[in-house]
C-alpha cells in the first residue's frame, strides 16, 4: 500500500502542501479533489519523485521511498499519468509506449493487454503521438504508464478536456485495474459526480492540507461540495 505521512512542499517561500497525509489501498481507487492551486498536482509530483519534500515520509510496500528519484520510484512499481497527458507528440504511438520499458525488467516488451485495455491504439501504432485526438492521447498516456507493469497508478486529471465516451472508457479501464488487477489507484479529480462513481476513498484538499479524508460512503456530500467550494 501507499501511506503518505505528514508531508511538506515549498517552491521558494511558497509552501505547496502542509502536513499531508494521504493511504492508497491495493484494490482500491483513492480520488484527491479541490479547487484549482490547493496542492493536488503537487502531492501527485511528490509521491512519484518528480519534487523533493522538505517533511515527512512516503512509504510504498513498507519502504520510505521519499529519497528515491522518480526513476528509482517507477521501478519499484510507481506509475504516473501527469496532467495534459506529456505523450510525445513527434514519436509513433508504438515509441511512446516503448518509452517506459525503462522502467520494466530487461526484455520486456509491451504487453498486449494495453491494447486489450484501449484497441483504438492497435490501429493507430504507426501514427504520431501528436496526430491523435485528446481522448486518444490521454488513452495513450494511461497505456504507456501500464506498460511497466506498476501496482500503484497514479492519474492527474485524466477527464481534463476529454469527450463524454472517452471518459466513460477511462472510468472502465480504472475500476477493472483496481478491482480486477488489484492494483492501487490514486486519481486526481475535478468532477464530484465522476469521483463518488468511481473512488472508493476520497480525500479533499484545501490551500496545501486535507480538509477531509474517508470512505467515500460514509462522508457527507454537502461538507463536500462546501469544501470544493471554498
Amino acid at each position: 500500500m501507499l501511506r503518505v505521512e505528514k508531508i511538506d512542499l515549498s517552491y521558494g517561500a511558497s509552501r505547496a502542501l502542509r502536513g499531508v497525509s494521504l493511504d492508497a489501498d491495493p484494490g482500491r481507487v483513492t480520488c484527491v479533489m479541490g479547487r484549482n492551486g490547493v496542492g493536488k498536482s503537487s502531492l501527485m509530483r511528490a509521491i512519484v519523485g518528480l519534487e523533493r519534500i522538505r517533511a515527512g515520509r512516503i512509504f510504498w510496500e513498507g519502504r520510505d521511498v521519499a529519497a528515491l528519484g522518480a526513476a528509482e520510484r517507477a521501478r519499484a512499481g510507481i506509475g504516473y499519468v501527469p496532467q495534459g497527458r506529456e505523450i510525445f507528440p513527434f514519436l509513433t504511438v508504438r515509441e511512446n509506449l516503448e518509452t517506459a520499458l525503462a522502467a520494466a525488467p530487461r526484455g520486456s516488451r509491451v504487453p498486449d493487454d494495453v491494447f486489450e485495455l484501449f484497441p483504438i491504439l492497435r490501429q493507430f501504432l504507426r501514427r504520431r503521438g501528436g496526430d491523435l485526438s485528446g481522448g486518444q492521447q490521454q488513452q495513450l498516456a494511461i497505456a504507456r504508464a501500464l506498460t511497466a507493469r506498476p501496482r500503484l497508478l497514479i492519474l492527474d486529471e485524466p477527464t481534463e478536456g476529454i469527450q463524454p465516451n472517452v471518459i466513460k472508457d477511462i472510468s472502465r479501464v480504472i475500476a477493472l485495474l483496481a478491482k480486477q488487477r488489484n492494483m492501487a489507484v490514486v486519481l486526481v479529480e475535478q468532477y464530484y459526480e465522476f469521483a463518488r462513481e468511481l473512488g472508493d476513498q476520497l480525500a479533499i484538499m484545501v490551500r496545501g492540507e486535507v480538509a477531509l479524508a474517508g470512505q467515500a460512503a460514509a462522508l457527507d456530500e454537502t461538507a463536500i461540495r462546501r469544501l470544493l467550494t471554498v
